[in-house]
């Protein structure tokens, strides 16, 4: 028989970099796992992505185990890698910081296909170049 998930935690940390202090070590704790465990688990399957927030999804099942999935970093931090930008703008629609290319767009687009609600890259680009709008970054022709 399938086991009973109880609870699904919802949490973005930096690849490689999960440890029992805030906001881990609460967020499991209350829900009584081996959060030692989930942190070494988490990190060896993320060491690789370097310092990339990467968003996680834990079931919590009723007898304390717990399984997890994780996500492909939001697009907001794949746009501010792919320009090197530190952070958006506070005034997105009259302060620009920022040109991301087609090229990059579909790249983008693409890398974060799984996790949108889209039928095909192009309007998984739609999608991507919506946020970018909304950080102030402007899409080249």
């Amino acid at each position: 028989m399938a086991k009973k998930i109880i609870k699904i935690i919802k949490l973005q940390i930096a690849a490689g970099k999960a440890n029992p202090a805030p906001p881990v070590g609460p967020a499991l704790g209350q829900h009584g796992l081996n959060i030692q465990d989930f942190c070494t688990k988490f990190n060896e399957q993320t060491r690789e992505l370097g310092d990339t927030v990467v968003p996680v999804l834990i079931n919590v099942f009723e007898d304390r185990t717990f399984t997890f999935i994780l996500k492909t970093a939001p697009a907001a931090e794949l746009i501010k890698k792919a320009i090197a930008l530190k952070k958006g703008s506070g005034v997105p629609h009259k302060e620009k910081v920022g040109q991301l290319t087609k090229a990059q767009l579909k790249e983008i687009a693409e890398k974060k296909m799984s996790d949108l609600n889209a039928n095909n890259v192009e309007a998984a680009m739609k999608i991507i170049a919506g946020t970018a709008r909304s950080m102030g970054v402007t899409i080249a022709d």
